[in-house]
């Protein structure tokens, strides 16, 4: 689970997160941290949305490569 410290800090830089929920890049969630309690994160979409998402889900800056452990397995030629 994230810490407070780290959503108030993507929060107060303003930083463009992804939050990785499974595998399929597709999935993921990209925004800016809104506000936060001790379950969910509120995260505003850049079409200015808002969506409600688990602090269990991987936060991490943007820019930052996805985790090697949520990548699809690669087809076999």
């Amino acid at each position: 689970m994230i810490s407070d410290d780290q959503l108030d800090q993507y929060r107060e830089q303003g930083t463009k997160v992804r939050v990785v929920r499974d595998v399929n890049p597709a999935n993921d969630v990209k925004g800016i941290v809104v506000a936060w309690n001790e379950t969910s994160v509120l995260i505003r979409k850049q079409n200015r949305r808002v969506v409600t998402l688990d602090r269990n889900y991987v936060f991490q800056p943007f820019t930052d490569e996805r985790p090697p452990e949520f990548e699809l397995p690669h087809e076999l030629e």
